[in-house]
């Protein structure tokens, strides 16, 4: 790996305020403005200009409550690591409501294909990444961005703010019996009702959905692992290219799993810190190199 400085040279960083007409979307909105937030391969003597690496976004947990530090720019500096283009996205959390984080992410899609030229960004190789409710945020959009009410607001085609993979780690997913019921609460606000079945995602999978990589744990008990698991029962169905791991021990919000993102010595676990690798080994094989 390299090191910090050479990591330094070879990246550019920059805070972007997202622009979103939140009122054509009929939603009342706070101050709060979306950022995103770019960690961007420059390129080199040693590298064509022509070179276009894919781009990751990533979407931190926090139950709609708030955007986790820990599956933030840690997380978004391991993807630099491996040569990908990476971002993070700090959406909308309560009491802001949907589909203010999803539209955000729709524009931060968006706005990545829109500068492909300038940052050297693969427009057709743009995964978004998330973690709990941010896994929810991701799985939105993989499930949901051919919904004119996410697109049409923006000014956008479907096709603009695809996704073109997701990588969902330990995913509020359901919001059925096994729900984590605070973060359909936080997120649907007045809406719960009305909106709370349709925003269970296992029941928006289709065959439009992009190809999924998923993990959880199998002794998480905030998010239980039935989310993943009707998840990708659903992928399985609709024929959804997916690949899943399940590990038996960990509790919730592992992040990386490694001395850098864990609180204590419960969330260091070699075995479920190797899941990067594993995510890293699918996207080479779902988006090769050229």
């Amino acid at each position: 790996m390299a090191s910090a400085v050479e990591m330094e040279e070879k990246m550019f960083y920059r805070e972007i305020e997202l622009q979103i007409p939140y009122e054509k979307a009929g939603i009342v909105h706070s101050d709060y403005r979306a950022k995103l937030y770019a960690y961007v391969q420059e390129e080199t003597d040693s590298i064509a200009v022509s070179h276009r690496r894919p781009a990751v976004i990533v979407c931190p947990g926090g139950g709609y409550a708030f955007t986790s530090d820990r599956e933030a720019e840690p997380v978004a500096l391991k993807y630099a690591a491996m040569g990908y283009h990476a971002f993070v996205l700090r959406y909308s959390v309560s009491p802001d409501v949907f589909p203010a984080p999803q539209l955000e992410l729709a524009q931060a899609i968006y706005l990545v294909r829109e500068h492909a030229d300038e940052w050297h960004v693969n427009p057709d190789k743009i995964v978004v990444t998330g973690f709990s409710a941010g896994g929810h945020l991701a799985a939105s959009l993989a499930c949901l961005w051919n919904r004119e009410e996410l697109y049409g607001p923006l000014g956008r085609k479907a096709e603009d703010i695809r996704p073109n993979g997701a990588i969902l780690c330990y995913p509020v997913i359901s919001s059925g019996p096994f729900a984590h019921r605070d973060s359909f609460v936080k997120l649907l606000g007045d809406r719960y009702e009305e909106l709370v079945d349709e925003m269970s995602l296992e029941n928006q999978v289709g065959p439009h959905v992009p190809p999924v990589f998923i993990w959880h744990t199998v002794a998480d008990e905030l998010v239980p692992v039935e989310n993943t698991l009707f998840f990708i029962q659903a992928l399985q169905k609709h024929h959804v290219p997916f690949e899943a791991h399940l590990y038996p021990e960990g509790k919730h919000g592992l992040s990386l799993a490694d001395p850098l993102t864990s609180t204590d010595e419960s969330q260091l676990l070699p075995h479920i810190a190797d899941w990067i690798s594993l995510a890293e080994k699918w996207l080479r094989q779902l988006h090769p190199a050229g």
